[in-house]
Formats: structure tokens, C-alpha cells, sequence
């Protein structure tokens, strides 16, 4: 696996290593050894994925909260989405700054999300589905966004949505807390 940390600091974008022959190719999505030896959080809770029937499908800004934070790492295994993590780390000098990358089922790039940053994307394809690899367990009570379009980030999304949940639509703006 290939690592390429972010401008905002210890969050990676991770590019397979391809090894190919005349069958095709074979790659490494995950190994706790790779990921200690770049001071990563390897710990690994629960997988899940994402399912989104239309282009324009947009999901975020998500993460959890003490004492549940949780690391991330996201790809897209069918079609193609816009990426954005937003970094809450209170201590960090990019604090409330945030990045985007596409990720697609052509590129098969992955995103390793820190604790404390928000995740959100827009689907640019139909039927695109995305695969989260988790450190802590789900906890309704730990769960917590912000609005999409909040202000305080001013996040540039490549297209207008066309389905969001109800949930992610009334989050309240960013506060500190």
C-alpha cells in the first residue's frame, strides 16, 4: 500500500500496490503492520457499507464523540464519490479545515479518516457503493454531525444532492462544545 498523508495532518490517502501478472492484478486493502509502521490506528471493530441508488446522493457530516471516537478508512468498491473529511481535532493547526478526494471503483483509493474529523460524500454515479472499515463500534449515543452546507466550512460540492436523509438535512451548524 502506498501512503500519501493529507495537508491535514494524519489523515492519509491510500493507493493499492498493485502486483500483476497476466490474470490480472492482486492488491492489499488493509495490514496492521503497514498501518502501525506509519503510526496509524490498525484497530479494526466493524465493516459496513454504503448503498446509494442515485448520483447526487449525499451523506455527511458525520463522527463520533468521546468516549467512542472512531477511525476510518473508505472506499468505493462500485461507481464513484466525492470525499470530504473536515478536521474538529480542537489542538490541531488545521482545525476546521477540511479536504476532498474522488474515490471510485476505478481508482481504488482509500481515505484513512483520523478520530475527531467529520466524513460526508456525494455519490457522482448511480449505484455506487462504498466500504467503510471501522475502529469502534457504532454508538447512536457518540454519533454526531453537522449541516452539509454549514458555513463555518463553506465545503464545495461538485453537484447540487438529489436524496438526503431527513437526519442530515436538519443537522444543526458546527459548534463548539
Amino acid at each position: 500500500m502506498i501512503f500519501t498523508e493529507t495537508k491535514l495532518k494524519g489523515a492519509y490517502i491510500v493507493d493499492v500496490d498493485r502486483l500483476a501478472d497476466e490474470r490480472g492484478f492482486l492488491a492489499r486493502t488493509f495490514c496492521r503492520e503497514e498501518f502501525t509502521r506509519h503510526g496509524l490506528n490498525s484497530t479494526l471493530a466493524q465493516t459496513s457499507i454504503s448503498f446509494n441508488h442515485e448520483k447526487g446522493t449525499l451523506r455527511g457530516m458525520h463522527y463520533q464523540v468521546a468516549p467512542f471516537e472512531e477511525t476510518k478508512v473508505v472506499r468505493c468498491t462500485r461507481g464513484s464519490m466525492y470525499d470530504v473529511i473536515v478536521d474538529l481535532r480542537r489542538d490541531s493547526k488545521t482545525f476546521q479545515r477540511w479536504i476532498s478526494t474522488e474515490l471510485s471503483a476505478d481508482n481504488r483509493r482509500m481515505l484513512y479518516i483520523p478520530e475527531n474529523f467529520a466524513h460526508g460524500f456525494i455519490t457522482l454515479e448511480p449505484q455506487t457503493e462504498i466500504l467503510y472499515y471501522m475502529s469502534e463500534f457504532f454508538h447512536p449515543e457518540s454519533s454526531k454531525g453537522f449541516r452539509w452546507n454549514d458555513p463555518t466550512f463553506n465545503i464545495r460540492w461538485p453537484l447540487a444532492q438529489s436524496v438526503m436523509s431527513e437526519r442530515d438535512r436538519t443537522y444543526p451548524d458546527f459548534a463548539l462544545g
